[in-house]
């Protein structure tokens, strides 16, 4: 049964945000993805207008616009 508990804390902790756009990063209007290593940064975070290099391979991210008003770019 503890194996049941933990699960299902695990998925109640991914869900409760309590700072969810409440501060700067809810004016992103979306975010760079390398979709090869999973990396993500909000383009509020990235200085200039050139796309940023992958942190983990070097490849140059892709943008990606937020479909909602969640903050999410997914």
């Amino acid at each position: 049964m503890s194996m049941l508990n933990t699960v299902k804390e695990m998925f109640e902790a991914s869900t409760q945000n309590p700072n969810r756009g409440d501060d700067v990063r809810s004016e992103s209007e979306g975010a760079y993805w390398c979709h090869d290593c999973g990396e993500r940064v909000l383009d509020v975070d990235i200085e200039g207008d050139a796309p940023p290099q992958c942190s983990s391979c070097g490849d140059e991210m892709e943008f990606e616009r937020s479909a909602g008003s969640t903050g999410c770019a997914c």
